[in-house]
């Protein structure tokens, strides 16, 4: 996955960002007022610019907040010339103000000042003078660790203000450089996103609500119609909502209002009170980079980044053309990201889940269908020969009493000539009968072995054995019957022995 400067992206293959306009790496769109954490490109551009850079004197660009106070208003990527958001037609109006890189685009202190902040820290971390004896080299040596973690101040002498260490100074160690995914939306397509501080159940509810809020914060002109391009869940729950808004013409045509005019509408005071009121926390324009832009960005390594690992970051992109190098600065943002992966793994794991559905449904639809098939050529096969049978019946009762014509004739020589291919014993009833030998024997072969893997059911073979419990009971029952009777038999046989041996004595 990639990461969008920390702003959440729009599709699935994007990261997210988190709400807070003025930390880490914000959103495009984001603004930066204060004197912040570091990370400004130093770079001054030409002043009187215009065009994606606004028009700014010594203006640098950074993810992150600059040094100094930024001046003027700020707005997203791409907002170009200050434009304002004139209902009945959009009509842009110019003004002179700041564009930023996601919000980050800061003024950077003057050049006396940095060259003091850069001789202040020099002597904080080698040579303090605050106590003059052996203290200061300890005094150096905490400052030093101080610089590394990135916090607490330096002291060094009586006379100057301590030194403040963030996590953006140029010796911090808990820095590294990821890789953000680049947005490839025209202005054209007018797409806003809006972060809101809920939960995307409770946005997806209400999503008809909030078509209507943000309409009435467009005026209300019924020759606007907002649309939400797609929903999509962010950590901590927060939600990215992408918008866009369609203008209707009194001529029947419409168009997109461009991203940066929407966005510009979006920032003013009061619109911007009306959308926190709604719950949005972030807005920003899906606007891709220009060439000029990446190429700033790329060769203008960032305030506090090691120009090595910058380069060596830029050899190592997996892709030029769609990811850019971002520093991480602190555990802050590596736990941001964290939070981000871990989003976008769930994300990708449901949809394999409903593609793992979606694949299990048609292969049982194609089972399904197979199975239909078979039986309709089953089908077709046994109207085929019905149709034959009654072509054939019917050709007989037309033909009845006719002689035989020739060409009847000429198929009838055809047809015993076959017959005599198919009989000659050379020929294909000799290998025919050969085949059907082979048949037979791997038929009993196949009996034979199919024996030795023969197996009953349990459940049959408890029903076999009940059945044969029972005809030995009933043979059992009647073997005894067998020999109550021939007990029954010799008994009457014995007193038919007795009565005529008596009676022969009587009579002699």
């Amino acid at each position: 996955m990639a990461f969008n400067f920390g702003a959440p992206s729009g599709t699935s293959g994007t990261a997210a960002a988190t709400a807070a306009p003025a930390v880490g790496f914000g959103g495009f769109g984001t603004t930066s007022t204060t004197a912040g954490s570091a990370f400004s490109f130093s770079a001054p551009a030409n002043t009187g610019t215009t065009g994606l850079f606004g028009g700014t004197q010594n203006k640098g660009f950074g993810f992150g907040t600059g040094f100094g106070t930024t001046t003027g208003s700020s707005t997203g990527l791409g907002t170009g010339l200050g434009t304002g958001l004139g209902f009945g037609g959009f009509s842009t109006q110019q003004q002179q103000q700041q564009t930023t890189l996601g919000g980050l685009f800061s003024q950077p202190t003057q050049a006396p000042t940095q060259s003091n902040q850069l001789i202040n820290t020099a002597s904080a971390l080698s040579a303090p003078t605050l106590l003059g004896d052996e203290r200061d080299a300890i005094l150096a040596k905490w400052n030093q660790l101080q610089a590394f973690w990135g916090t607490g101040k330096g002291y060094f002498n009586n006379n100057i203000p301590p030194v403040e260490f963030t996590q953006e100074n140029p010796f911090c160690r808990f820095k590294a450089v990821g890789y953000s995914c680049m947005p490839n939306n025209k202005d054209e397509d007018g797409l806003v996103v809006l972060v809101f501080n809920k939960k995307e159940t409770d946005i997806r509810s209400q999503q008809q609500q909030l078509v209507e809020s943000l309409h009435k914060v467009l005026g209300g002109n019924q020759t606007l119609t907002v649309n939400v391009e797609g929903i999509k869940t962010l950590p901590d729950d927060q939600t990215e909502v992408v918008i866009y808004v369609v203008e209707r013409s009194p001529n029947g045509t419409s168009r997109r209002v461009p991203a940066t005019t929407l966005y510009a509408h979006f920032e003013q005071t009061n619109i911007k009170t009306q959308l926190q009121q709604l719950g949005v926390t972030l807005s920003m324009t899906r606007t891709e980079l220009s060439p000029a832009q990446i190429k700033q960005l790329l060769q203008n390594p960032p305030a506090g980044v090691d120009p090595i690992i910058w380069e060596q970051a830029k050899v190592d992109n997996p892709d030029s053309e769609k990811l850019i190098p971002v520093p991480m600065v602190g555990f802050k943002e590596l736990l941001r990201r964290l939070k981000v992966q871990d989003q976008m793994t769930k994300q990708h794991q449901t949809r394999l889940d409903i593609i793992s559905e979606d694949i299990s449904e048609l292969q049982k639809n194609q089972t399904t269908t197979m199975a239909k098939i078979a039986q309709y050529k089953r089908k077709l096969m046994d109207l085929s020969h019905r149709t034959l049978q009654v072509l054939i019946k019917q050709e007989i009762q037309r033909k009845s009493g006719y002689a035989i014509q020739a060409d009847e004739e000429q198929l009838r020589v055809q047809l015993d000539t076959i017959q005599c291919e198919l009989n000659a014993p050379t020929q294909f009833k000799g290998r025919l009968n050969e085949l059907m030998s082979q048949i037979r024997m791997q038929n009993h072969f196949g009996a034979v072995k199919s024996e030795e893997r023969y197996y009953i059911d349990a459940d049959l073979l408890r029903e076999i054995k009940q059945h044969l419990k029972q005809q030995q009971e009933g043979l059992s029952h009647l073997i005894s019957i067998i020999k109550d009777d021939l007990e029954d038999i010799k008994l009457v046989e014995h007193g038919l022995n007795e009565t005529i041996h008596i009676r022969g004595g009587v009579f002699s």
